[in-house]
């Protein structure tokens, strides 16, 4: 009798220059959170900002691209990832023209909140993307680039705005570190028309209006009294707001049970991984983005490191995390969810090496750029594996609602993380006791990460 074999499954190919498209949106989107840092003493001169106005002109940005990260990945799902990549890219060209023309604060304040909301459409959009034109070891590879497009951009924003503001181009001060997204934004808006793939036929998901209204004033009320309390002293309306947002989280739980399209599915939530490595990605972006600002603040603060000098500081640690997100797949598969573990042990022992670099009062060279390069790693060998055993779980129907879980927590862990450890070196921390807080951090997210060694 003869045996025949059923017909291997078709490996999926992803379509042609589309990691090279949808990476490069996310890398404006990030950069421009750090970009604009750097040229704001210019910005406050140019305009006659006051303290207030330049916060909003830094955060606002933040906090529109948080609140509505979660919209846009709903928005994806029921209109498709291809048709909202490109109307948010439209929208984060536009703004960003918008922001460089501006001729007073009030403006720039209000068109960096667009800027954001355009960020927000766009961004989940790519992480769905990969999760849906991708499998196996290309999936991992993608995952892979993405990591190091968020590590990197961080970075290269505060050297390239040190860069373009120290150049003055044509007498326009801080406005090309706005106009530099306009040309870059055209070319991806034709390119990508031309090659992302077309949306599949049209969702019709409701748009759980009740979930994403609950959801949005959660994650707002905590948001801007974190990223606006410091500079204000941490007033009483902060604090009365982080309650309110801790107690619309609990409605929007109650809420998700009863709606009939919740905004993450339960199945999602309980697929193998998920939560946990939900939990991993904030602490590391948490940790990642409190070592970002803090240590910025001590390089261009007590060291007197000029905006330029101080981003290049950071070059090793962005190196350290793309060599790990780029090679972590050579480790064998069965060690992956051990790695994770490991690697927070790892960028731990950076952040107690960055901690005993800066304890003498000076730059600590070489020790404290061994000790980005050793954080670096460790964040690195953690973000892509996790985010690969998260999404491995996940149907590709779930990618949209998985995809926006994930952005909201990599933006709000950031956010948290500056305002935490911000708040602790500002308020008469030193970068020692900040770099043993980043570390003990650190290691409190790996002991979290621990049921992925369970595994199902």
């Amino acid at each position: 009798m003869t045996v025949t074999s059923a017909p291997a499954p078709a490996v999926r190919t992803p379509p042609p220059w589309l990691l090279t498209v949808i990476l490069t949106g996310q890398f404006m989107a990030i950069l421009d959170v750090s970009i604009v840092n750097v040229a704001s003493p210019v910005i406050r001169a140019d305009l006659g900002a006051s303290g207030s106005s330049l916060q909003m002109i830094i955060s606002g940005y933040t906090i529109a691209y948080a609140m509505l990260l979660i919209i846009g990945a709903r928005l994806g799902g029921r209109h498709g990832g291809r048709r909202l990549f490109l109307y948010g890219l439209a929208g984060f060209t536009v703004a960003s023209l918008a922001c460089g023309l501006a001729v007073s604060d009030g403006q720039l304040i209000a068109f960096r909140f667009l800027q954001g909301a355009g960020a927000a459409l766009m961004v989940p959009q790519v992480l769905s993307m990969i999760q849906t034109n991708f499998e196996g070891a290309s999936r991992a590879r993608a995952l892979s680039l993405y990591a190091t497009v968020i590590s990197g951009a961080a970075v290269v924003g505060q050297v390239l705005g040190g860069t373009l503001v120290s150049a003055n181009l044509f007498g326009t001060t801080w406005r090309p570190v706005f106009l530099v997204n306009v040309p870059v934004g055209l070319c991806l808006l034709v390119l990508g028309a031309r090659l992302l793939p077309a949306d599949g036929p049209s969702r019709h998901r409701a748009l759980d209006l009740p979930g994403l209204v609950t959801l949005s004033l959660a994650v707002s009320l905590l948001v801007v009294p974190l990223v606006l309390g410091h500079e204000q002293d941490w007033p009483l309306w902060g604090w009365v707001a982080m309650a309110a947002s801790v107690a619309l989280a609990g409605i929007f739980v109650l809420v998700e049970r009863r709606a009939a399209a919740p905004l993450v599915p339960a199945r999602v939530l309980r697929a193998p991984g998920v939560v946990t490595s939900a939990l991993a990605i904030f602490g590391s972006m948490a940790t990642y983005g409190g070592f970002l600002f803090t240590s910025a603040l001590h390089l261009q603060g007590p060291l007197d490191d000029g905006p330029l000098a101080a981003g290049l500081a950071f070059v090793p640690g962005a190196v350290g995390f793309a060599v790990a997100s780029l090679n972590w797949r050579r480790v064998p598969e069965r060690l992956h969810r051990r790695m994770v573990v490991t690697a927070f042990a790892v960028a731990g022992l950076g952040y107690l090496l960055m901690s005993l670099a800066l304890s003498g009062g000076g730059h600590g060279q070489p020790l404290l750029a061994v000790a980005f390069a050793v954080a670096g790693l460790g964040l690195g060998g953690a973000f892509s594996p996790v985010l690969a055993v998260g999404l491995a779980h996940a149907a590709p129907a779930d990618a949209p609602d998985i995809s926006g879980l994930f952005v909201m927590v990599t933006q709000l862990g950031q956010v948290v993380g500056v305002a935490t450890f911000g708040t602790l070196y500002l308020s008469g921390g030193s970068a020692t006791g900040t770099g043993v807080a980043l570390a003990v951090t650190a290691l409190l997210t790996g002991a979290c990460a621990l049921p992925l060694l369970r595994r199902r």
